[in-house]
């Protein structure tokens, strides 16, 4: 059967037609791809940086916590000399056979002192009679503005069974040493300075040696689980 001329360009010529349109679909969808492909590029490139700063502080942190958290006990901790807020001087032997829960920080301090306080009281509570075989101690890492009467009016609004000590700066560098505890001040020219410092719970046994150390980030929940775990059997 012969096929009309015009019959087959018609089709030859739709066929052809058709192609296009594929071939144009083709294009502009390869082009919307790679233009969504390049976006993405330099979108994330924005991104990465911050995240890789994010993952260091992240990782510097906990890098610091499970440094001090490893230290052999035997090398965390010692005697000491300071004041309470009575203005009596205060040893560790008045603590002999008492469990102690250490802090250090600073009554001026904005937010993770006076956190750790409430949470620490928190925690004790919970503890319920296991309480009174621990006593909590905040010692200041800020003599210069931390004088006993300070001191002791700011533990109180936390817990009466908080001891407070404060001391010179030459009695109170000696403990913050055997603590590894680290403490830099800002703006030391004014007298609103702010004081960067580690913050960890120190558990002391009855002879004042180190039974382990809490993070003060832990509920009150966790603390009290922790001095559960780390306490004798009663």
């Amino acid at each position: 059967m012969l096929v009309e001329p015009a019959f087959f360009y018609a089709v030859v010529r739709c066929t052809i037609c058709y192609d296009d349109r594929m071939s144009h679909k083709k294009r502009t969808k390869v082009t919307s791809t790679a233009q969504a492909s390049s976006s993405r590029r330099q979108e994330w490139k924005k991104i990465f940086p911050l995240l890789c700063i994010i993952v260091f502080l992240f990782s510097g942190a906990a890098g610091l916590r499970l440094f001090l958290t490893s230290q052999q006990h035997t090398q965390i901790g010692g005697p000491y000399t300071l004041v309470n807020g009575h203005g009596q001087t205060v040893t560790q032997a008045i603590f002999e056979g008492r469990y102690t829960l250490l802090y250090f920080g600073y009554t001026h301090c904005a937010d993770v002192c006076p956190l750790t306080l409430a949470t620490v009281s928190a925690a004790l509570d919970e503890l319920g009679k296991r309480e009174q075989s621990i006593i909590p101690v905040f010692i200041s890492v800020d003599p210069e503005r931390d004088t006993p009467a300070v001191l002791q009016e700011y533990v109180e609004r936390f817990s009466p069974h908080i001891v407070g000590l404060t001391g010179s700066e030459s009695q109170l560098q000696p403990v913050m040493k055997a603590f590894h505890v680290s403490a830099r001040r800002h703006a030391p020219n004014g007298s609103g300075y702010l004081v960067d410092h580690s913050s960890l719970l120190y558990l002391m046994d009855g002879h004042n040696h180190l039974v382990g150390m809490i993070p003060v980030d832990a509920s009150a929940h966790q603390i009290a689980s922790e001095l559960r775990r780390l306490l004798p059997s009663p």
